[in-house]
């Protein structure tokens, strides 16, 4: 039977730290997640997943990670429990709850963020037999498996998707945080419209800066600056920029004629955007599922993962969900662009 812990940031209740209730707050709560003897006896793992800002149920990125982790824990029994950041986590707060997963007997840990990379490390190194898995940044630890994506060349595609598709010759993109990561969308993204049509203009914009997290899930942040692209013209606006690009979405959904681009996810089958899903173009797929699957697979057989697996457009870890079929008229144009890319007539950039 499938038990999964939803717990908000720092919340874990462990034997070696004891948390108020003002704490962790109304919102948390813990359920047991201790594997069953059956599931143990079957060779079941307890699995701990630390989310990004968003957690479980963002219907972007860190839902990605939980459908690797889900079909993990489905075939090889076991457990799942789930810590989930906040946008005001600090570095002590990251390693604090990577710390908790591991003190409580979780192993494979899954960092699902570039801003766990430096407490990876550190918490990597105190706990040698434990397997980490780090999930956007690359890690120094030798017991840590690095799952990194070439997100740049998916964004191409979606570039060349939303140069295709515009009729006002007029495109956007919302990035969450303008960090080094969400920046690569951004160039991918950039660079695929121009090299389809240099006559686009492409707006950019960011949601927060630096540190501040929030910008990955503020859907009110999301659909506001989506409201002001489509006021100056844009029609066709892609958003990384995790739950915060549902409200991207839905204010894209409210203009005739506009396209929204989604994210990680393929957002044109996620039930809880449904009611828009016929604006949705479509979505560049990120596939962290599959990467956390690789990773949790590798330490059920015993042969955990570690190093830097990079998931690029050639080995299928991005591209373009076809899903409402909406880009199926501009199949050709858009393997052609890939082609380039895989055969490196094409270098995306990253910045």
């Amino acid at each position: 039977m499938r038990r999964v812990a939803k717990l908000s940031a720092a919340c874990i209740a462990t034997a070696a730290l004891a948390l108020t209730a003002t704490a962790c707050g109304s919102t948390s709560s813990e359920n047991d997640s201790s594997s069953s003897a059956s599931s143990s006896s079957k060779g079941g793992i307890k699995i701990g997943l630390a989310y990004d800002v968003g957690g479980r149920g963002d219907r972007s990125f860190n839902d990605s990670a939980a459908r690797g982790a889900d079909k993990a824990e489905k075939e090889f029994g076991g457990s799942i429990k789930e810590l989930t950041a906040k946008s005001s986590d600090t570095e002590a707060d990251r390693e604090q709850r990577l710390t908790d997963l591991a003190d409580a007997g979780y192993n494979p840990i899954v960092a699902v963020g570039f801003s766990y990379a430096t407490s990876v490390d550190k918490v990597a190194a105190k706990y040698p037999k434990v397997s980490f898995g780090l999930i956007d940044s690359v890690a120094t630890a030798k017991n840590v498996d690095s799952i990194t994506f070439t997100e740049e060349q998916g964004s191409y595609l979606a570039g060349v998707a939303a140069a295709l598709k515009t009729k006002k010759d007029h495109v956007g993109f919302i990035g969450g945080v303008d960090t080094p990561l969400i920046k690569k969308f951004a160039a991918g993204y950039v660079q695929g419209v121009k090299d389809t049509n240099s006559k686009v203009k492409v707006d950019v914009q960011y949601l927060t800066h630096g540190s501040d997290l929030s910008g990955f899930a503020s859907p009110d942040k999301g659909k506001e600056a989506a409201s002001g692209m489509l006021d100056n013209g844009a029609d066709v606006i892609y958003s990384a920029a995790g739950s915060s690009g549902n409200g991207s979405i839905e204010a894209v959904s409210g203009v005739k004629g506009a396209w929204a681009i989604g994210v990680d996810s393929d957002q044109y089958n996620i039930p809880g955007l449904s009611k828009y899903k016929n604006s949705i173009l479509t979505s560049m797929v990120k596939n962290v599922d599959v990467g956390v699957y690789d990773f949790i697979k590798s330490v059920h057989d015993g042969k955990p993962l570690t190093g830097n697996q990079v998931y690029s457009l050639a080995k299928g870890g991005v591209g373009l969900a076809t899903s409402g079929g909406f880009i199926d008229d501009i199949k050709s144009q858009l393997d052609a662009a890939k082609k380039k890319i895989v055969d490196g007539t094409v270098k995306v950039k990253t910045s």
